[in-house]
C-alpha cells in the first residue's frame, strides 16, 4: 500500500525530487548525455538503442518537430561512433492524428538511418495503435528490409497470430527483427493475459516460434524465469549468437544484465533521454510500484 501511495503521489511531487529517482533510469535530458551513457555501455560490451522520450502528441506541428529532432539525433550519434541503433514511438509523429503524415515522418527517419547502414525500431504502443503500427512496419520493411524492426507484446492475446501474419516479409538474407517484451499498457482482460505465469508462458511460446522461423528476436526482459527459459530455447534450437540478443532498460537489474553478458550473449540497453523524462518516470513507477522504495533510499543516500 505504501509503494502504491508513493506511485500515486509522484506526479504531484517537485520535479527536482523526482529526478533523484529518475536519473538512475534515464540517460539525461539532452543528446550529449545520452551519448556519454551509450559510450560507457559500449565500453562494457553492450550495444544500445537510443530513444527520445515523448508520445501521444496533440498537434501535427509537434510531429514535424520530433521528426527533425530525430534526424539530428541520428547525424549526431553516427558521428560519435556509438554502437547502437534507434527506437521511436509512432504517436510522437501523429499516428492518432494522421496516419499517413506519421508514416512519412517515420519513413524519413528510417531512410536517414539506412543512409548510415543503421536500424530503427518501431515501438508498439497500446491496443488502439497495434494495427496502425503493424501496417506502418509492413510498408517500411518492404522498402527498407535491413533497417527497420518492430516490437511485440506477449501479454496481448493476438500477438502470435500477428507474428505469423508478417512471415511473408521474412527471408534468410534479411531476417525480420522483433523486440519481444511482456507489455506495459493497461489493457482489458478480453484482449490481454493478466496472470504472471500466463504472460510468461506466452512470451516463451512467441520466442520459440521466432527461433523456429528464422526471426531475429530482441529478448526484452528483466525476469529471471524468462531469461532461463530463453537459455533453454537457445540451446534446444542451437541458435547462433548472431541471431538473437537480450535487451534491458537502462538502470534496471544490472546484476542480471551482467550475468547474461558473462555467459557470452549479446546485450542491448534501451537508453531513454529527453526533456519529457518526468512523464516517463511517473509511468514507470505506476507500472512497478515496488520501485517506490528506491526513491526513499535515494533521498537518504543523496540528501
Amino acid at each position: 500500500m505504501f509503494n502504491k501511495l508513493i506511485a500515486a503521489l509522484l506526479p504531484y511531487m517537485p520535479k527536482s525530487l523526482v529526478w533523484v529517482f529518475s536519473k538512475r533510469y534515464i540517460a539525461g535530458k539532452n543528446i550529449e548525455e545520452a551519448i556519454k551513457v551509450s559510450k560507457d555501455l559500449n565500453s562494457k560490451g553492450m550495444m544500445v538503442t537510443i530513444d527520445l522520450l515523448g508520445e501521444f502528441i496533440t498537434k501535427l506541428e509537434q510531429a514535424e518537430e520530433n521528426k527533425n529532432t530525430y534526424l539530428d539525433i541520428i547525424d549526431t550519434v553516427e558521428k560519435r561512433d556509438v554502437n547502437g541503433n534507434y527506437s521511436l514511438k509512432p504517436t510522437m509523429f501523429g499516428l492518432l492524428l494522421d496516419k499517413e503524415v506519421c508514416y512519412q515522418h517515420i519513413r524519413e527517419i528510417v531512410a536517414k538511418a539506412a543512409s548510415y547502414n543503421n536500424f530503427v525500431r518501431v515501438d508498439m504502443e497500446d491496443s488502439q495503435c497495434v494495427d496502425l503500427e503493424i501496417d506502418i512496419f509492413r510498408r517500411l520493411k518492404e522498402e527498407f528490409p535491413k533497417n527497420v524492426g518492430l516490437v511485440f507484446q506477449a501479454y496481448l492475446k493476438r500477438t502470435l497470430d500477428d507474428i505469423k501474419a508478417l512471415q511473408d516479409l521474412n527471408d534468410k538474407e534479411n531476417p525480420i527483427n522483433y523486440r519481444l517484451c511482456k507489455g506495459i499498457y493497461v489493457e482489458p482482460a478480453e484482449i490481454a493475459y493478466k496472470k504472471y505465469h500466463e504472460i510468461n508462458e506466452h512470451f516463451l511460446t512467441d520466442l520459440e516460434y521466432m527461433f523456429q522461423n528464422n526471426i531475429y528476436p530482441g529478448i526484452a526482459t528483466h525476469d529471471v524465469p524468462l531469461v532461463e527459459g530463453a537459455y533453454k530455447l537457445i540451446e534446444k534450437y542451437n541458435v547462433p549468437k548472431e541471431m538473437y540478443e537480450f535487451q534491458m532498460l537502462y538502470g534496471v537489474t544490472p546484476e542480471l544484465r551482467q550475468s547474461i553478458l558473462d555467459k557470452g550473449h549479446r546485450m542491448r540497453i534501451y537508453v531513454p533521454y529527453g526533456e519529457q523524462w518526468f512523464a516517463y518516470s511517473t509511468r514507470r513507477l505506476k507500472e512497478n510500484p515496488k520501485m517506490a522504495w528506491l526513491i526513499i533510499k535515494a533521498l537518504f543516500k543523496r540528501g
